[in-house]
This record gives C-alpha cells, structure tokens and sequence, in this order.
C-alpha cells in the first residue's frame, strides 16, 4: 500500500470536474481488499475522516476530501473477468469506463451505463448511480450491478447479491461476512416518480443492494462489482437532427418519447424505440457553431437520437423516423444521419462536446460550474424549461440548456463571468431546484447531492426524514469517518 503525503503528490485529488476544491494530509493507494480493510479500520480506530476518491469526473464534490485521508481506488483497476455466455463481468473499482466497454465490446457485450465523462471510473458510477444519455431506455447504473463487496466504516465487510436480502416493509437486516447483524429503520419516504439520483435509494420491501448503489461512498468501500451485460446490438441508427424552432424540437422528442414507450409495451418490432434523446438549444449550438462551422444561424435547436437497429428491420425504423422528423419540421437535408461506426461516435464527441467545453472554460476562469441536474415529471416540463430559460435570461447571465429530454432531464448551465455573477448564478440555481421540487422533481437526477447541493436535498425532504436517513448512515458509521460532508449537512448526524 502507498501513501502519499508531499503537495505536489497529491494536489489531482483535492478536486473534481466541477472546480471544487478541499484539503487532506495524505492519500492512501490501497492495491488490495486487504489494504482497504487496514486503511479503514486504522481511520475508525482514530475517529479520523477519510474520503474514498474515483477519478475526479465528478461534478458535486463528492470525492474531494475536507480533512483527513483520501483512499483512492487508481490501484485497483483489475476487470477481473468477462463472461460473454452469462453476460456477467467482475471488475474492481478503479477500472476505467471506457477500458470497460472496450474490453466487453471485443467480446461481442454490451453495457449500457453512458455518463458523459468516459474516463470515469465504475466504482464512481456506482457510488453515484451514474446514467447518460442511454438511460432513457436502460435506465441508471443500478439496473446493471448484481453483486458487490464492500468494505464497511468499521472494517468489516459485506457481500450483496441482488435477489437475496430484501425489507421487511421499511426494516433491512444485513448480514456482514463476519456473521454480525445490523438492523438498519428505512424512512418513510415517496420517492419522485421521475429519474432520480438524490440520497440514498428508499423504497418499502427493498433489495439491500440498492441501498449501497449511488450512497456516495458515505456507507462503504466498493471492492468488487458483478455487473449485468447485454448481448450487442446488430448496428445502430444516429442522427443529429436541426429545427429551426425549438418548440418544433420539443415536440419531436415529445412525439418520440411517446411512441418508444408505446414499442416497449407491446414488444413491437420495426418501430420507433429511442436508445437516447439529447436536446440542444440555441445558445448550446451557438457554443459548438465554432468547432462545428456547418451548424447554420437558421438552427435554434438539435436533437440527437440513437435507436438499436437490425438488418431486418432498420430501413423501417429509418423510414419512421424520417416521417417523423418531416411532420415536425426538421431540417432533414442539413441534419447529419450516421452511415458508419465512425460517424455515429462523430455524433456523440458532439453530444459530449458541450459538457467539456463548459467546464473547459470556467476553470480556465477559476470559477465553478453551476449547472442544473433536475428532473420534472414529462406533463411538467415545459412548464419547468421555459421559467428556468426565462429566469436566467431575464437575470443576464449567459447560458447553455441541453441534456437528457427524453427523461424530461435538463441540464441548464450558467455561464458567470465574475464572482458577483457566480453569487446571482448559486441563486437562482437554488429557485429553479425549488421549482423542481414544487413540480413534484428532483434537485438531481444523475448526478448526487455530494457537498455542493446538500442545502438543495433538503429542498426535497422534511428534515425529521433526511435525520432518519442519516440515522442509516450512523448505524453503519458511528464514528463518521466515511466521506462526510457527502450529502448530508452536519446538523443532521446531531
């Protein structure tokens, strides 16, 4: 095991994506469980507070550490195995995403998961429940892990198969691998009924597992996971497609999102049943216009769409498509349809392009990225765009909104040019939360709560149910060593 204790050594992980920015003494480089286990009960034994880190893509703060050690999981980055007959890998947390996929690719599997930042590592996506724009139709990370070791706040460790420990309405009992019980109350809470990513994962009779899925890292170590693959698709049909009014883009994606719910009903083939549907405004094609010249001033909006195809049914789909891109108005003649594997991923470096040349910018500036990750009930969303698009412009502040439409998921992204324009930006990112809660959202839908949004999670929840969350947090870790600061203010464990 290696630590690290000199500035320079160890400056990468006292920040994430977003700019945030804390302090620790050391970092440990555990290349084992064992490591893991001796680093863990060392920091309990001393009441000490250690932060365990992925690979610094995140956008909440989550890995950043506040005091303490920082456990970081670069070392172990083994994919331990691929097995394309069961569709079943096993890979340690420090493993690349992109590695990931590759590897499972060659082997004809496919994993869905697709946050933006591909060099994450899959320990992060699920300490955060991490989704992407695949998620419209493969939902979270959560619906792919079917096992997990964790190394608990005290040292000891738990094996979480999926199907195997459930509630008992709001009362989980888990059996740690050295036999001792913990009885863990669930709080009472509705959940909203839109993709969501905020707190720990409630629900009456729930599987264990899913308690320790996108728990930011404040309940345990992930050691190993055994995720769920797919077989991959035939082939692929994605496009980029231009309007020129973005109520006529809204209104494709609303037309899409209706008919791919309608194909899954029914298990029809040959037609429309989006993979991902990724909107773009004006102002985000404005962004792009620059490393994208034939983007014309005519396009207010885009939206990207992907649907899995086979060689018996894809010149159908296409030609549904096509009709309904013509009866929304779609520029189809400058709209850009992939012909090959090199265009398609062409189309999503575009999709990605976005994401990275904003936070690109704000830390070029030192300012951080304030962008929105809510998410509102499909009948609300219009309703939720156009007064978040409304309060922004009308505040001065330059913007971007693009994101996952087809979960009526929007990612509004401020642009402040100083820090009294970062002061108005945290403001009125704090009025649309509050907007999206009333409307019956989330504050976030992907990306975690981490330190940056704690005082927006309680937004959502009395504060008699956010202590009993907290109160699962406690009963694991008594002695709060593990990732604190992560979701939950200090208040709350007191």
């Amino acid at each position: 095991m290696i630590v690290k204790k000199e500035k320079d050594e160890i400056i990468s992980y006292l920040s994430d994506a977003a700019n945030f920015r804390g302090n620790c003494s050391e970092v440990i480089f555990p290349e084992n469980e064992s490591d893991v286990i001796n680093a863990v009960k060392s920091a309990n034994a001393k009441k000490e507070q250690i932060t365990v880190s992925g690979n610094g893509t995140g956008l909440t703060g989550g890995r950043v550490p506040e005091k303490g050690s920082v456990l970081a999981t670069d070392k172990l980055n083994k994919i331990i195995s691929i097995d394309a007959d069961k569709m079943r890998a096993v890979v340690q947390p420090g493993v690349l995403l992109a590695d990931f996929k590759s590897e499972t690719g060659r082997l004809g599997c496919y994993y869905p998961p697709d946050p933006t930042e591909q060099n994450c590592f899959i320990g992060g996506t699920i300490a955060t429940n991490a989704s992407g724009a695949k998620s419209f139709k493969y939902g979270s990370t959560r619906n792919f892990v079917e096992r997990l070791e964790v190394v608990l706040p005290d040292g000891d460790t738990i094996t979480l198969n999926r199907g195997e420990v459930f509630a008992d309405n709001f009362t989980l009992e888990l059996t740690t691998n050295s036999a001792r019980k913990i009885t863990l109350n669930i709080p009472e809470i509705e959940m909203p009924k839109v993709k969501h990513a905020a707190g720990y994962f409630i629900k009456k009779g729930m599987d264990a597992i899913d308690l320790f899925i996108g728990a930011e890292g404040t309940l345990g170590v992930i050691t190993e996971a055994e995720l769920k693959l797919l077989p991959t698709p035939e082939n692929f049909l994605s496009a980029v497609i231009f309007f020129p009014d973005e109520q006529q883009a809204l209104d494709f994606i609303d037309d899409a999102r209706a008919k791919s719910y309608e194909s899954r009903k029914n298990g029809a083939d040959g037609e429309i049943d989006a993979l991902s549907l990724e909107f773009f405004d004006s102002n985000a094609l404005d962004f792009l216009r620059e490393d994208y010249p034939n983007i014309t001033a005519s396009h207010a909006a885009a939206v990207w769409f992907e649907q899995e195809t086979a060689s018996g049914n894809e010149n159908l789909i296409t030609e549904k498509w096509i009709e309904l891109i013509e009866k929304r108005g779609g520029d189809l003649e400058n709209s850009w349809i992939a012909t090959d594997v090199k265009e398609r991923r062409e189309f999503q470096d575009f999709r990605h392009a976005v994401s990275w040349k904003i936070s690109e910018s704000l830390t070029r500036n030192n300012l951080r990225k304030v962008g929105t990750d809510t998410a509102v009930p499909h009948d609300k969303f219009r309703e939720f765009y156009y007064y978040s698009k409304k309060l922004v412009a009308d505040a001065g502040l330059a913007f971007v909104n693009y994101g996952h439409f087809g979960d009526s998921h929007m990612h509004l992204n401020m642009l402040p040019k100083n820090e009294d324009e970062l002061i108005l930006a945290k403001k009125l990112y704090g009025v649309i939360c509050a907007k999206s809660v009333a409307l019956g959202g989330t504050v976030s839908a992907e990306h975690g709560i981490g330190k940056f949004k704690r005082e927006y999670f309680e937004l959502m929840f009395s504060e008699e149910k956010i202590r009993e969350m907290a109160g699962i947090k406690k009963k694991l870790d008594p002695n709060l060593i593990m990732n604190i600061g992560n979701i939950f203010s200090e208040k709350f464990y007191h």
